[in-house]
């Protein structure tokens, strides 16, 4: 059962706003994001949550009506193979209102979708809304700050400035357990060239330990941030949640942060789990993705974490440019080598996914050997992993091989959505041109084109040297 401190009663005159989470109720009800629309926009409408899972997307969570019968359809979107339900509820719906979409995919590159709504927002909508839901059709929304609708040459992103977190929120069991959504910051510090992040919220912002809201109902608070444990004060807002009973859950953690002080307060918060993300097993790769620290800082806090902790969870890539095998095979035998501090490891491992505006955007997907090689890869990690009691996360390649051609396509791969088969357009695979124009170039993030080529063309030849 939810707690919702926001649920409105239908009211003449008022607007009724779907927000649409095109994917299961567990993740959608940890999204911080959609937390802050459906505060906001309940604040002067009628806003209810349509989810994946519950009534397929057709009818509200609140009041079970249709959605054929709001005014407004808000979809979120973060992650590409959301677009083959975002576009079933579409239809099946038979939504006659203004359809709008935002998140970080529309933000990435919104052209294989340009068909299926009005228009897109491209940013964080916070503040923004009442204007953009004050329209009486789509030609209205045309000339809002972030609003694209498939005719303007050109889209500056918006952002705001961190001001005081949400006083309330829904609590339900997500993603993170039964807790309080608490974001310290947004955008990151790190300038990781796999990463979308450092790009679509960049400046980074933190909240202060005075914006942080007094939370009551939950002994449980996640908190977030792209990588909280850079926020300047992140030890005194553990101690601050753990002093007063709370149990505390960071989203992501960096190896060469974590202190003997941090592991010992995260231990104090009922933290079980380390997770970390090394993304490679080479020295030379993770300098070519800039990650920032190395294997010795993995394993220091491995040492440090020795008996206090349950589990070490590690995430991994393959695909990168200068992948040879033994790199590959050197994901398992750091694994093992670890295991002699925490005995339950976990490894996950993806492909990388050259993702539009990172310095990585013109390589091609699946690295040296393409999606064969990939498979290759996957398949030795699987029987390493096997003989060494690790536990492995495998890939589905073919998700990720759609993934890469719904976050690279222009407006022609929207025939994927419509039931085409996705090799029609394995040719979004292939690297880019470093002179071509990209779908996603009419979206202005703050950053100059030319200084992301010059960083691609500096990260390639470093790499080309230590082959």
């Amino acid at each position: 059962m939810e707690f919702n401190p926001f649920q409105r009663k239908f009211r003449k005159g008022l607007k009724k706003v779907a927000l649409v989470y095109p994917n299961r109720y567990v993740g959608g009800i940890a999204n911080i994001g959609i937390q802050q629309i459906y505060a906001e926009v309940n604040e002067f409408a009628i806003c209810e949550r349509f989810y994946a899972d519950i009534f397929d997307g057709l009818k509200s969570l609140e009041s079970q009506t249709p959605l054929s019968e709001f005014d407004f359809a808000l979809f979120s979107l973060q992650y590409e193979t959301d677009y083959f339900k975002t576009v079933e509820i579409i239809r099946k719906s038979n939504f006659k209102g203004i359809k709008i979409a935002g998140g970080p995919c529309v933000m990435e590159n919104p052209k294989p979708l340009l068909q299926f709504f009005d228009a897109f927002f491209i940013g964080e909508v916070e503040g923004r809304l009442q204007e953009i839901l004050s329209v009486r059709s789509p030609e209205e929304l045309c000339g809002i700050k972030g609003i694209y609708t498939g005719k303007e040459e050109k889209v500056r992103r918006v952002f705001p400035k961190l001001g005081k977190h949400l006083e309330n929120e829904i609590i339900a069991d997500g993603a993170y357990g039964r807790c309080f959504l608490l974001e310290i910051g947004r955008g990151c510090i790190r300038k990781c060239t796999f990463c979308l992040v450092r790009q679509i919220y960049a400046p980074p912002r933190w909240r202060g330990v005075e914006d942080l809201p007094e939370i009551k109902g939950v002994n449980k608070v996640a908190i977030i941030a792209p990588s909280p444990t850079d926020h300047p004060n992140f030890k005194d807002i553990l101690q601050i949640f753990i002093e007063k009973g709370f149990e505390v859950s960071p989203s992501s953690l960096r190896a060469d942060t974590l202190d003997e002080e941090l592991l010992e307060l995260l231990r104090a918060g009922n933290v079980r789990t380390i997770t970390l993300a090394p993304e490679t097993a080479s020295t030379e790769l993770s300098e070519f993705l800039k990650k920032g620290f190395s294997f010795e800082d993995v394993k220091m806090v491995a040492e440090i974490s020795a008996g206090k902790f349950e589990k070490l969870k590690l995430y991994y890539m393959i695909g990168i440019p200068g992948e040879s095998i033994d790199d590959v095979r050197r994901i398992v035998e750091q694994g093992e080598e670890l295991k002699k501090y925490i005995p339950k490891i976990e490894i996950s491992v993806n492909p990388l996914v050259p993702k539009p505006h990172t310095p990585l955007q013109w390589l091609s997907f699946g690295g040296h050997g393409g999606v064969a090689g990939l498979k290759k890869k996957v398949e030795l990690l699987s029987m390493l992993s096997q003989r060494c009691g690790i536990e492995l996360s495998k890939p589905n390649l073919n998700e990720f091989v759609i993934q890469t051609i719904l976050a690279r396509g222009d407006q022609s791969v929207s025939g994927i959505l419509e039931g085409e088969n996705y090799r029609r357009y394995l040719g979004f695979l292939d690297a880019i041109k470093i002179d071509a124009e990209l779908p996603w170039d009419f979206i202005d993030h703050g950053y100059r084109k030319s200084r992301l080529v010059k960083e691609f063309e500096q990260l390639m030849l470093a790499i080309s040297k230590d082959l």
